[in-house]
Order: structure tokens, then sequence, then C-alpha cells
């Protein structure tokens, strides 16, 4: 069944032990689980992997897949590293994925013998039976309640029910329109009936759009614009399904939930169904964060997977790796503005004349892991010659999201007020989930009749225009932000794009298998815009492999090569015509990055310039 593979052990020696690969059912699995304690007691395996030793004993022993956490807990006794727990995980997600995962106990009957009693022991036979049947059954339903439970009340094993009751995880719509919410349910009812048409035709492959689909941790970073992103989305699968173009595109929604926590176990679901789901891009990645890299780097290592990120921000974020320095990301794009996209742009339109610069900056996200969009913007405000020459070095904050914003940034606000500099500039390298409570620490300091410009990245466009710190008359507040054009600009004569937004717009708000989008998600946020260029760009890449092929489908390999070729705006997004270089970064950036304002109008500097 298995073969010995080598396993290189903590202290550099070779190890052998079962190969996960080899692995066929969950017999084989559990055996494999069994050999690779390879001499270790039980009662030390359970110490070290947090389990009991009866529990062991049992989970090996029944006739069924173990549960991944026992699996997790196993493989960490074990002494397995994190790296050698994947592919041991991935099998596990590959047979929980198959009808046999969910068989339950199997029950025999007792013989009833003896010539002399024939009749008796048929009747008494045929009660136990029924007796027995009953018990199956109820036992059944009970494990059926059990099952759903745990899988966001679906009989779907790739949903998972969180500790917290958020649900997590891959579905093509038919568990359910409210699996990750009501707020999502038009959403998600549209792409459940697009897809069971899109099956029916035969003629197919699928796009994972994945993403943290809910807010309902309060660590969330994603202020509730996750609805329109996945709408917009959707429409550009719709809308590419009504062309006379092949294959016709399914689409897969992969949950990684608040901040992204379960990113592992979702991708690895991607990375396990890639062939039998003819997965051939994966679009949407989430953020700019640690988690997103690492989700990356698995689909490009693992699965050589095309990948299109609807919002990755920060600089080096793109197939060169360069953001966390550790190689190439074989397979990335992006559609979204950079960072030093949306600062220089900054730079270039503020007034001239000296100004005096603070930087308040988090690092971190509210997991503890990096935060690469804060962190790019911190860079950028250091290096960008137009904002970097107006920095005063005694002014430079750093928080902790971990340890309570609403605390620390009325702090940092006084502080402003604390110095023998008239601080009228802070660049703000931190979430707009915490910007509401900075601009209400401004309008608190001591000095804030002096008007203040707060400058930041596209995170910004999530701010609600209302928020009363904007509107203090006796705390005047500007904030700048550069990012894609609001709508009303889309839509203006002078826009050569004007025609496809107009298009886009239209299709967003149309009837979609008897669902209605809201309109003003369009103008709430841009996510939707991103999210139908990201989707449109693998479909591009698609319809183009299957031109250059029409005998057969395009697998994912083709897509990729595709995906490199796109210039010469060879896209035809929402946001305009555009292309991807040759490092996975949108093209024709300068005509799109566009600078944005809130609050008070610009104040002119008062110091004059050099």
């Amino acid at each position: 069944m298995t073969q010995p593979e080598d396993r290189r052990g903590s202290a550099g020696e070779t190890k052998t032990g079962p190969d996960p690969l080899a692995v066929r059912n969950q017999k084989e699995f559990r055996d494999a689980l069994s050999q690779l304690r390879q001499g270790k007691s039980l009662a030390t395996l359970a110490r070290d992997g947090g389990l009991s030793t009866s529990n062991i004993s049992t989970v090996l022993r029944m006739d069924a897949l173990p549960s991944r956490e026992f699996v997790s807990k196993y493989l960490h006794g074990c002494g397995l590293t994190a790296e050698e727990q994947r592919p041991w995980l991935r099998c596990w997600e590959t047979l929980n994925s198959e009808p046999s995962a969910r068989r339950g106990r199997r029950w025999t009957l007792p013989a009833v013998g003896g010539r002399g009693r024939l009749r008796a022991g048929l009747a008494v036979g045929t009660a136990l039976a029924l007796t027995v049947g009953l018990v199956v059954w109820q036992l059944h339903e009970r494990d059926q309640e059990q099952f759903k439970k745990e899988h966001c009340g679906t009989s779907n094993p790739s949903l998972v029910t969180q500790a917290d009751g958020e649900c997590t995880g891959v579905t093509d719509g038919s568990d359910g329109a409210t699996v990750f919410g009501s707020d999502l349910e038009p959403v998600m009812a549209a792409i459940g009936a697009e897809n069971q048409n899109v099956v029916d035709g035969g003629d197919y492959v699928t796009f994972a759009f994945l993403t943290p689909l809910t807010s309902k941790d309060a660590n969330s970073l994603t202020v509730g614009q996750y609805v329109a992103e996945l709408e917009g989305a959707y429409t550009a699968v719709a809308e590419g399904n009504k062309k006379d173009s092949r294959p016709k595109i399914r689409l897969l929604v992969a949950s990684m939930g608040s901040s992204q926590r379960h990113w592992e176990r979702t991708v690895d679901q991607l990375v396990a169904r890639r062939d039998s789901d003819r997965l051939v891009a994966v679009v949407g990645m989430g953020l700019s964060q640690q988690e997103t890299v690492d989700a990356a780097r698995t689909l490009s290592k693992e699965a050589e997977l095309p990948m299109i990120g609807d919002l990755i921000t920060a600089d080096g974020f793109d197939a060169t790796g360069a953001v966390d320095g550790k190689g190439p990301i074989n397979g990335l794009a992006r559609v979204a503005l950079s960072n030093s996209d949306q600062l220089t742009a900054i730079s270039e339109e503020l007034p001239p004349g000296r100004r005096t610069a603070a930087l308040v900056s988090t690092s971190l996200t509210p997991n503890g892991t990096r935060d690469l969009y804060t962190e790019s913007l911190d860079k950028g405000f250091r290096t960008i010659e137009g904002l970097k020459k107006h920095l005063d070095d005694h002014s430079d904050f750093a928080f902790d999201p971990r340890g309570g914003p609403d605390a620390i940034l009325p702090t940092i606000s006084q502080n402003f007020c604390n110095t023998s500099k008239t601080i009228d500039t802070v660049y703000y390298a931190a979430r707009v989930k915490y910007l509401p409570d900075f601009l209400d620490a401004l309008t608190k300091r001591s000095c804030h009749a002096q008007p203040i410009t707060v400058i930041t990245g596209s995170d910004a466009a999530a701010l609600d225009p209302k928020t009363e710190a904007l509107h203090d008359p006796d705390a005047p507040i500007t904030v700048l932000y550069a990012s894609f054009p609001k709508a009303s600009q889309f839509r203006a004569p002078d826009n050569p794009g004007r025609g496809l937004y107009d298009a886009f717009a239209k299709a967003f708000t149309s009837p979609h298998h008897g669902q209605q989008f809201p309109a003003d998600h369009l103008t709430s946020s841009y996510w939707g815009i991103v999210a139908y260029d990201a989707v449109t760009t693998a479909a591009t890449a698609l319809h183009n492999a299957a031109a250059h092929n029409p005998s057969d489908t395009p697998n994912h390999h083709a897509v990729r090569n595709e995906l490199y070729a796109l210039r010469n705006n060879a896209v035809a997004g929402a946001s305009g015509h555009f292309g991807i270089d040759k490092n996975g970064n949108r093209t024709n950036t300068d005509t799109t990055t566009t600078v944005h304002r809130l609050g008070r109008p610009l104040p002119r500097t008062t110091q004059p310039s050099n």
C-alpha cells in the first residue's frame, strides 16, 4: 500500500515512514497513521500530541476517517513539522470529500440457530432485526445531525463550522444560499443556479474565488465589503458564460474566514480538488497580509495554479515574491493598484511648500501576523521623494492592534501637540478599521484647531464620508487617499473606458437567476470592480487558451501561460483596458490611479518652501 519514504528528523537523522500520497482509502489512511508511530510509545505520542491513549486506540480501530483535528494532533505527536504534515492533511481533505468518508458504523446481526426452534427463531430474528434496524436508524439520524452541526448545517464535508460558529471552506452554492451568512444570500443563490446550468452543459472548467467571506469576527479587516466583492466576481462569471466562447466557467466559493485565520485548510481543499473539479484558476486571494502570501505560495508550489489577486496592493506582492524575499510566486498576478502607485499620485498632487509630517503605523494584523499592506505603506512614506522629505524623525509612532487601538490612538494624537513643531500632516500606515477612532482622537487633541491632513492608502475607500470627525467645525481634518475612480468619474464623458464601466454596472444591477444586487454596492466600495476585473482577467486567459487549441479543454498550465501573455490592453475590465506585465502586475496604472479627498478642502501649507 504505502512505500517507505525518507524523512529527516529533528537531529538530522533520516527516518523512514509511510507515504500519504500512496493512500487510496480511509482504511489505508488509518494504517499509514499507525505505521507512522515507528515504535514511539502510545503514552508518549498522546502526551506530545495532546491526545489520550484511549482516544488514539479507538480512532485508529474505527472503520471511519478520523477527524482533521485528531489527525493534526496525531501528526504533531509523531514529531512531524508543519511542512511534513501538509501532504497528510491534503490526503485527508481528498478522502474527506469522498462519499465513503460519511459512512456510519457497520452492524452485524447475531445468528439464530436450532432446527427445533426454527419458527421461534424466525420470530425472534424478525423482532431483533426490527429493533436493531430502529437503533441503526436512530444512530444514523444522530450521526447525520452531528455531521451537519459540524459542517455549517450541510452534508458538505468541505464546509466547516468553526468554534465561534463561523462557516469556512468550499462550496459551489448547492449547499444553500446562507451558509456564509444572510447578507450573501442573493449572490450565493445566483452562483448555485449559474453553476447548475454550467454543469448541465458539460463543457466547463472551474474558477475558485478565495477570500475572507465574513466580518463576524471583531478582528476582521474587510469592513463588510466582501458582499460587493463576491457580487462583482459572480457578475464576471455570468457575463463570460453568456459569450459565444468555450469552455463555460463554474465558480467555487472558498472562504478563509475572519482575518483569513483558516486559510490553510481552505487552500488544502483547493489543492486536493484541482483535478477532480477541473480547477484551472484561483481568483481573489484575500488582503495584503501574511496569510495571503502563504496561501499563494502553497497554491503555486503544490498545485501550480494561476492566481489573480483583486485586492493585493503591497509592493512586491507579485510573481517576483519580493514582498517577503522568499523567491518567486509563479502564477501570481494582480489587478489592484500598488501602494507605490497610490502614494506617488498623492505626492504629485500635494500643494507646494514645506510640511511637518508625523507617521502612525502598525505592521501587524489582529492575528499577530504581518500586515503587508501597512508595511508597504510605511516603506512608501519613508522612500517616495515627495513624501519622505516632510517626515519629522521625532514624530514616528507605531502601535500593535492587539493592544487596543482605541486606547493608544488618543495618546498618539495628543503627542502631535506636545512638540515644538507644528504637525500639519499625518502619514497613516494602518487599516481603515482603526481610522474612525484615530480621526475622533484628532478632534479631541488639545491643538485640535490646527488644520491637519491625513494621507493613507486605498483601504480608506471604505471610510464613511459622513464620519462625524470629518465635519467637526472646530477641528479641520482632511483625508487624502488614492484608489480607482468613483462611479461618477468612471461615467464622466472624458473617461475613455466609460463604455466598459457602463456595461459592467448594467450587468451588475440586472436580475441574476431571480436575484438582484443593490446598486449602492457599486458606489460604497470599489471591491466589486476589482473582483470583476480579476475574474475577467482569468476568463480572458482561459478563452485565449481555448482559442489557441480548440480541440481540447484548457488546463491550469495553459491558463497560466496565457495569463502572462495578456499585454497591450488585452483585458476589458470594468475599470478600463489593461494588461498584465511579466511580473504579474497590472499595466496602465498611471491613467487609473485617482486621488480622493474626504473632509475639509486641502489646506495650503503655511510653511514656505525652501
